[in-house]
Formats: structure tokens, C-alpha cells, sequence
């Protein structure tokens, strides 16, 4: 289940753009995956290595939850629809 926030955007001074702020992916922890299904999941969604996933496996596992992503809204939401589509709990969040 992916969850979204409502953008906002800010105006960057030195050029007077809108910028819309970074939004983050966070992993929550659930019971119901094996940290090598997590791990898998992880590596085709940010491409991380398979190190870089047990890290953040473990990280959920410990706090429950990590940002595995920080980029631009369409991004997140991208990397949340990988990782839910195996049922991993998922928020997409304005930072």
C-alpha cells in the first residue's frame, strides 16, 4: 500500500522558479517478508547492491522503517509501486 502526501512547491530565489520540494519513499517493517524477498525488492526498485539492501532490510527490521529513496515526487512514487507490489508497506512523503 503506497500512501501520498499533497505537494506544495517553493520558489527558488536566485531564479524565482517553482521548485517542488524532494519527497521521500519509506519502507515500514512487517512481518510478512524474508529479508532476502525485502533485499530483491529493494535491488529492483533503487538499484541498490545486494549489501546496500541487507543494510536497509535490516534498518527497517531494527526501527521500524527507513527512507530508501529521496527524489522527485514521480520517482518515489515509482520506487513505493515496486516495493508494494510484492505487499511491502510503503509511504511516498513530502520531505
Amino acid at each position: 500500500m503506497t500512501e501520498r502526501t499533497a505537494p506544495s512547491t517553493d520558489v527558488e530565489e536566485t531564479t524565482g522558479v517553482e521548485v517542488a520540494p524532494p519527497w521521500m519513499t519509506i519502507l515500514h517493517n512487517c512481518d510478512c517478508h524474508t529479508f532476502e524477498d525485502v533485499v530483491k525488492q529493494l535491488q529492483k526498485a533503487i538499484a541498490c547492491s545486494e549489501a546496500e539492501g541487507w543494510e536497509l532490510a535490516w534498518q527497517v527490521h531494527n526501527t521500524g522503517k527507513a527512507v530508501v529513496k529521496i527524489a522527485p515526487e514521480v520517482e518515489c512514487v515509482r520506487v513505493g509501486n515496486i516495493l508494494a507490489s510484492i505487499g511491502l508497506v510503503v509511504t511516498v512523503v513530502q520531505s
